[in-house]
Parts: structure tokens; sequence; C-alpha cells
């Protein structure tokens, strides 16, 4: 989305509005509200525009479209959000900051803040209650560390109605979900990821751009949503539980990972029939398979158990 774009979804007086993406601005909103960081809530305020722009851009907002923020803290991202979409609703974990966000937020009617942690709001419901009317949502926040996998895993595995996910996270964990067959970073997350999405990492975020500093670098990363599944797969559950455990012990072979997990000593010769009608050398290990072979092994794997 072109800047001009950006900007212009304002109208006048939002635009007059002072960006809250600044060190000057967080400092004078903290201090005026008393507010101190909690770190157990691996709360970090990012303070650059630029990067802000980017998020949003990368969201491909318009006014007929919603937005889902996760953790909105001061309301840096929810502002620009404000700005780009139709209809934005944020939820928030810290009861401290709902005061704050009244304020910063009072620009922008068609703003709403929930007090609750996602982790256990109902998601379906939230979605019917604020996004009636709306063509498509896409989920964009900075989300915190510490919970960055399991909010992901909650908003795919639930197969919510969206467009787009776009999160900045641990520039780590970006790499681990865009990453491909074959390197250090590919393993169950991956896998995970990508059978519900198309990743792309958008750009790196340097640890200088919040306040206070994380210890590591950040990425902002871009999950378009897949209408259908890459890979046909009879049984989600036992797929997804195929692949973790073939990464339980990295420089373990695929043949040892599987069998200690599904078969018994007496038992176990079974597996190399399996891996064999897989087109899957047993010495392989889990991080050289493709989404492919996971389905194709999943498969045949599953009806090898239940034939006994």
């Amino acid at each position: 989305m072109s800047t001009n774009r950006f900007t212009d979804t304002a109208d006048a007086g939002q635009a007059s509005v002072e960006d809250i993406a600044s060190p000057k601005k967080t400092k004078e909103l903290m201090q005026k509200f008393g507010f101190t960081l909690k770190k157990s809530l691996g709360q970090n305020f990012l303070i650059d525009y630029n990067i802000l722009h980017k998020i949003v851009s990368a969201a491909d907002l318009t006014p007929q479209k919603g937005a889902l923020e996760i953790g909105p803290g001061i309301g840096a991202l929810t502002q620009q959000l404000g700005k780009a979409a139709g209809r934005v609703v944020a939820i928030e974990i810290d009861q401290r900051l709902l005061p704050m966000l009244e304020e910063t937020l009072s620009p922008y009617p068609h703003t709403t803040v929930v007090h609750g942690d996602v982790l256990k709001v109902d998601l379906k419901e939230l979605f019917e209650q604020h996004f009636q009317g709306v063509s498509q949502v896409s989920v964009v926040a900075n989300l915190p560390y510490y919970v960055t996998t399991p909010i992901i895993m909650k908003l795919l595995e639930e197969k919510l109605p969206l467009e787009n996910i776009v999160v900045m996270i641990q520039k780590e964990v970006a790499d681990r979900m865009a990453a491909k067959p074959g390197g250090k970073d590919y393993g169950s997350l991956s896998i995970a990821v990508q059978y519900y999405c198309i990743p792309e990492v958008v750009t790196i975020v340097p640890r200088t751009v919040f306040i206070p500093q994380p210890n590591v670098d950040s990425a902002v990363i871009r999950l378009k949503v897949r209408q259908t599944p890459p890979v046909d797969v009879e049984d989600e559950a036992f797929f997804f539980d195929v692949v973790q455990a073939s990464f339980v012990q990295r420089r373990k072979t695929i043949y040892n990972n599987l069998a200690a997990k599904y078969f018994t000593k007496e038992t176990k010769s079974e597996l190399e029939v399996i891996l064999q009608q897989s087109g899957i050398e047993p010495s392989r290990r889990g991080e050289t398979l493709s989404m492919e072979e996971y389905a194709v092994l999943s498969r045949n794997l599953a009806r090898a158990l239940s034939s006994r």
C-alpha cells in the first residue's frame, strides 16, 4: 500500500492528532498516567513511525476492512490502524492501560478496546459482535515475545475469517515461521504456520526503536491466510502429531523419532515399511522432509496403526 493511501484515510480531524510513536510522547503519556512497565507482560512500546507505517501497509487495510490488534499498549499502532481501517478492535490484558487508551484513541470513534487475555477471549464471538459489515479482517499487532506462538496458533487453529496476520515478533521466531526444509530454522512451527498461511518477512526491526529496548531484534512478518491447505490431509490432528514427533530430538533420524512415539521394540520394523511406502529414507532427519512428504507419511502411518 502506498504512502498516500495510508495517510489519506485519515480525515482532517484525525490528521491533526499528534503521533504517539515518539520517545517524547511515549514518555509524556507514561508520566501523565503514572504508568510503570510490567516485565511479566513483555511490554515494549514502539517509538518509530516508519516501522508502524510498514506494519500497517503490509496489512493492506482500507476503510471497508477491519483490524484486530492484540496488545495495543499506549495506542501507537492502534492510532495508525484507526486511520487506515474502517473498524478496529484492540484486546488489552493490562487494565492500567485502559484510561490511557481512552484518551489516545478518542479521535477514532470506530476503534474499540476490549479488556481481556486474547488466549481466553472467545474470538469467534468477538468477530460476530464487532466486525459485522466489514469486507475482510486482518490481525495487526506488536506481540509480546513470551506468548507469540500460542497466540498465532490460536488465531490459525480457530479458523477465523482472516485475510492477513501482520505481526512484529522476535526475529528468530519469524525466521522459523518462514523457513524452508533443510535449514536449521525449519521445524514443526514452520510446517504449522505454512499449512495455514503463506509467510513473508516484511522488515527487520532493530531493538533501538522500543521503550524499553528488548534484548533481541524483531521482525515484521505477514502471514497471508490460505483459503485451503496446500496439502491433502485426512486427519489434521494426527498430521501435526506426526510432525511434532519428528522434531522431538532434531539430531535423531525420522525413523528413531517416530519409532519412539508410535512403536514398541517388537513392532518398529513396521515403520521401515511405512517409510518406504512414503518414499522416505529412514536415515533422513525431520528437518529435511517437506510438508507434502509429511502429509503422505501421516496418511500411511495412520492407516497402518488403525489396521492393527
